[in-house]
């Protein structure tokens, strides 16, 4: 298939094999439907298949990297055992096949970063962020564990007692904090984000093709070792998708006030 037939990412190929990824959804500011989801599951086995492409950049259209999950999916899943179901072979897929990517991927994170956006973000081999972004893994407040690639990168990344105060809370922190705890490599002002990730992308493209990609290959080892807390993430996510919670938060949210969640009621 070759990176043809992808409706809602779209590709920009530079100078020395450095391939653009944008996630194009800007009207919805990058909000992942089932249809950008399974796109940016399977985007990296072609980024890994494709002979003109050295290093991946991804970024988002307009002022945001990925505003999360859209809340029509989220409204599609609650209960569905079967759409749940495919979400979770999809939501493995996605984070392993970036594992999995012998070639380096960067994140350019131009602006808000949460949900399934934070997966790419996040899990990119240099993830480079505005001063100003606001990243986040926002899934207790919508009623649902925190799946999707929390367990398995933000306690090697922000160490263990961060990573539970962000995902257990559900706070957002700036670029510039995640640049201080180690959550990307750097943080730079917004109009600054695209160039420094090309820059970056296209360093590594002009370097030792076996020796970076080897180098990927070891350390992404630290993240193989922890697929096990993944997947239990990831199965618990959706086994709360099947649960009373999501739909009080997705109306919560719809709704714009704070949630009131039936597991809380006295």
């Amino acid at each position: 298939m070759g990176l043809d037939g992808y409706t809602q990412l779209t590709f920009d190929r530079r100078a020395n094999g450095v391939l653009l990824i944008t996630l194009d959804r800007p009207e919805k500011y990058n909000a992942t439907d089932e249809v950008m989801h399974g796109e940016l599951a399977r985007v990296w086995l072609d980024v890994a298949a494709d002979p003109a492409t050295r290093v991946a950049v991804i970024t988002g259209a307009g002022r945001a990297f990925s505003a999360g999950g859209d809340l029509a999916m989220v409204e599609r899943m609650a209960g569905d055992y079967d759409r749940v179901s495919h979400m979770l072979e999809e939501m493995s897929a996605l984070v392993y096949n970036i594992i999995n990517c012998d070639k380096p991927i960067v994140s350019a994170i131009n602006g808000v970063a949460v949900g399934a956006g934070t997966v790419a973000a996040l899990l990119a081999d240099v993830a480079i962020a505005a001063e100003d972004a606001r990243i986040g893994d926002g899934h207790v407040k919508l009623g649902v564990a925190a799946g999707d690639h929390a367990a398995i990168i933000w306690p090697l990344l922000a160490g263990m007692a961060k990573a539970r105060y962000y995902l257990l809370t559900g706070e957002m922190l700036t670029g510039a904090e995640a640049e201080r705890l180690g959550m990307v490599a750097k943080a730079v002002p917004r109009d600054q984000v695209l160039d420094e990730a090309l820059r970056i992308a296209d360093a590594l493209a002009t370097g030792s093709q076996p020796a970076i990609r080897l180098t990927k290959k070891a350390l992404n080892n630290w993240l193989r070792a922890a697929g096990p807390a993944f997947d239990q993430s990831a199965a618990y996510e959706m086994l709360t998708f099947m649960g009373p919670d999501v739909v009080e938060g997705y109306t919560a949210l719809r709704e714009k006030r704070a949630p009131r969640f039936p597991s809380a009621q006295s």
